[in-house]
């Protein structure tokens, strides 16, 4: 017996709208649904989680979910919340980010198992490819009005005053194109649910408007909230861009510093959809939290949980050290095992210099590695009053006047970290 996908959804705030019947029909016993993803980069982003997590609990609910690639759709662009079209991809691109979607999405979906409801994924490229134009126009395109096209807030938008691009032919049959894979798949594996945020609603409708007029049968739509912040800046995004999954573009220090920095009131809404934490444990870390809300515990858990889901707990463990240096509560072996992303990234904006690598060869004195060859403090006097102050540190460890740098002292190779008292830090990085 399924367990209550939708109510699942609901006290999780992952509910936005559901076609009326759609919870009677999930308990009726198992069935297939689909979230389709843009595979426009090789890298999901967090924006892709919310889908993916629906997923993950339609599986847990004992039904069968498909990950949909969008590679024909990725190649048209779709106008639901964009102001212009996007950039088009050819197929090797597209296939080439098909493969390391999936190796994210087995993270949370069960791909590999003999279970009745493992998870599968589709490409729309491979039936469309071979679809003529007359072929769609007759087949399709003839059993949807325009009129019922043009009623859909995703083109309304498009094509109002303030809009300034308009809307191409292109995009406009975008949702012909998304229906018909929701026709495709009702009448190939039996898929009867489709899932999105909630601004994919009229594409999703159009999907069960096909299965009706040609299929003959009865499709479903279920959908979530776009997920927002509570200051109103963009969800998922840092000066620096999208937060990713790819460990190479996000790294997972990032990646956890991201989550670590949510607001109380985001962190307490994050919880829900971005964990599998029950209802109890997320009740009782919420109460823990309002009673020392200092303490961060919902942010330390939420950053926690998604991090080890995404990356490993080895990840975790090591964007926890990373994240302790900068707070005094760490030794020269905590940095030297950082790697160098890793280090770079926790000192991102730290002043820095570089100097030759042969400046270690006979040892680098503290007033040279301080003010002579780095400039990080003012003069040669400032720095010997700083270290016979006791507020000098190479490597998170105290030195004298008389300490030499050596190539022992090198992080990765190539980095030294100077520190003056608790805050300042510089990092020298000695080249070749």
């Amino acid at each position: 017996m399924a367990s209550n996908f939708v109510k699942e959804l609901e006290w999780r705030g992952m509910l936005h709208d559901a076609m009326p019947g759609t919870e009677e029909y999930l308990m009726e016993g198992m069935q297939s649904a689909y979230v389709g993803i843009d595979p426009t980069a090789d890298s999901l982003h967090i924006g892709h989680l919310v889908g993916v997590m629906m997923l993950r609990h339609f599986q847990l609910a004992g039904h069968k979910p498909y990950a949909l690639v969008g590679g024909a759709t990725g190649m048209i662009g779709d106008p639901s919340g964009k102001s212009a079209e996007r950039n088009l991809l050819d197929e090797a691109t597209l296939r080439h980010n098909q493969e390391a979607l999936k190796a994210q999405l087995a993270r949370f979906l069960d791909f590999e198992s003999d279970a009745q409801n493992a998870a599968v994924l589709v490409n729309n490229y491979d039936w469309m490819k071979d679809f003529s134009f007359l072929d769609f126009i007759r087949d399709v395109g003839k059993h949807i009005t325009v009129n019922y096209m043009m009623a859909k807030d995703s083109v309304k938008k498009r094509l109002s005053a303030e809009a300034k691009e308009g809307m191409s032919f292109t995009e406009f049959t975008y949702q012909l194109v998304q229906g018909y894979d929701f026709l495709h798949l009702y009448r190939t594996y039996n898929c009867t649910l489709q899932m999105g945020g909630s601004d994919q609603w009229g594409n999703i409708t159009t999907g069960t408007e096909l299965i009706r007029r040609i299929g003959g049968g009865k499709g479903y739509a279920l959908t979530c909230p776009l997920i927002t912040k509570a200051d109103g800046s963009k969800f998922g995004k840092t000066e620096s861009g999208n937060v990713w999954l790819d460990a190479d573009r996000t790294s997972p220090y990032k990646f956890y510093q991201y989550w670590l920095n949510t607001s109380d009131t985001d962190a307490e809404k994050y919880i829900k959809i971005f964990t599998f934490l029950t209802k109890e444990e997320i009740e009782d870390l919420v109460a823990q939290h309002s009673e020392a809300p200092h303490l961060r515990l919902l942010q330390k858990k939420l950053a926690e949980e998604i991090t080890v889901m995404v990356h490993s707990q080895e990840d975790f463990d090591n964007a926890v050290k990373a994240s302790e240096i900068l707070f005094g509560k760490s030794t020269s072996q905590d940095l030297k095992g950082l790697n160098e992303k890793t280090f770079l990234d926790v000192f991102e904006g730290v002043p820095q210099a570089e100097i030759p690598m042969s400046s270690l060869d006979n040892g680098l004195d503290m007033i040279g590695a301080l003010s002579a060859q780095t400039g990080f403090l003012g003069s040669n006097g400032e720095a010997r009053r700083e270290l016979k102050q006791n507020s000098i540190s190479v490597n998170k460890e105290k030195v004298k006047e008389d300490y030499v740098i050596g190539r022992e002292d090198l992080i990765n190779g190539k980095f030294v970290l100077l520190q003056r008292g608790k805050k300042n830090y510089f990092v020298l990085k000695l080249a070749e």
